[in-house]
Parts: structure tokens; sequence; C-alpha cells
């Protein structure tokens, strides 16, 4: 086994420095312009204020149609999709996280108009609406949680012994 003096790694340090130990690294020349980050090359919408955000969440929920689909979970297992349907009449802000949804909620043969409390809670740029073990009238108690995004909207729910999962689309009512 050949081994290599150690006067030998002495004297290449001395001479060349440290860059003989370091990778070959391509100089950078003088037109060269540092690269935009990748987020930066792609349009980017502006970033809105809480302000601005609560006023386009109330927009997006005010005399509005969230239409889809809900399918109930047993024992870890979907069962089959069904319609259902809640027209919002409006929506306000009580203070802090806490806003009440009056909204028209039709499942089954059921049909009630029920200020419905909910927190609205921030991922982001997207709420998320977050219903605590709330009473529904001719309903029982509910819980869920429920992301709203670009006019959809997708969540999970729970009600006593039950539970299931939610989607669909958010239209405008035309007057």
């Amino acid at each position: 086994m050949k081994t290599i003096p150690l006067f030998l790694i002495v004297v290449v340090l001395v001479v060349f420095g440290p860059a003989a130990l370091a990778q070959e690294s391509k100089p950078a020349a003088a037109t060269d312009k540092p690269k935009e980050p990748a987020s930066k090359t792609v349009s980017e919408k502006p970033k809105l204020g809480p302000e601005e955000l609560e006023t386009k969440f109330k927009t997006t929920l005010t005399k509005a149609t969230m239409s889809g689909r809900w399918c109930s979970i047993k024992d870890g297992q979907l069962g089959p999709e069904k319609e259902d349907k809640y027209t919002i009449v409006g929506v306000n802000k009580v203070g802090g996280d806490l806003w009440i949804i009056h909204a028209r909620i039709q499942y089954g043969k059921k049909d009630i108009t029920a200020p419905i409390p909910v927190q609205v809670k921030w991922a982001g740029d997207t709420p998320v609406l977050v219903v605590d073990d709330v009473a529904v009238p001719g309903g029982g108690k509910y819980s869920a949680r429920v992301l709203i995004y670009d006019n959809t909207y997708a969540g999970t729910w729970t009600g006593g012994d039950h539970g299931g999962l939610m989607n669909g689309v958010i239209t405008q009512q035309k007057e």
C-alpha cells in the first residue's frame, strides 16, 4: 500500500492554499445577473391585508348558495354521496374571529333558516370555518371544519354518533 508523504500534502497546501482542496466552480462573469427566486418569476397575486380578506370572505358568502355533495363515514368507510344545498342569506362579524352566518339549510325533507355561530380561522389567505358543538334547530349538535377557497368549499363534520365529508361550489344569487 502506497502512502503520500505528509510533507507533500503540506507543500501542496502551502503552495496552492485552501483552493487545492476546493471543488472547481465557475467564476461569476461580470455580465451574469443574479437569478430571481422561482417564486418571483411566476405572476404573484398581491397579498391582501386582514380587512381585505374579511371583505372578500363576506362578499363570497353573502347572498350565496353552497351546493355540493356529502357522504357519511361509518366504521372508517365512506357512504354513498348525497346532494345538499346551503343558502347563505348574510354574514356578520361579531368580533375577533367570531362570525354569524345566517343560513337556510336544506337537507332531506328539512328546510330551516338559522343563525350559525362560527369561528373563522385563517390558513394564509384561506378562511376555515370552525363550528364546535353548535345546536342546529331541528338537527342536533354539530361540529365542522370547512375550508372556503376560490368559490369552492370542502370539509368534514360530525353530529352525535355520525359524521362525514362535504364539498361543492359557491355561487352568488342573481338579483
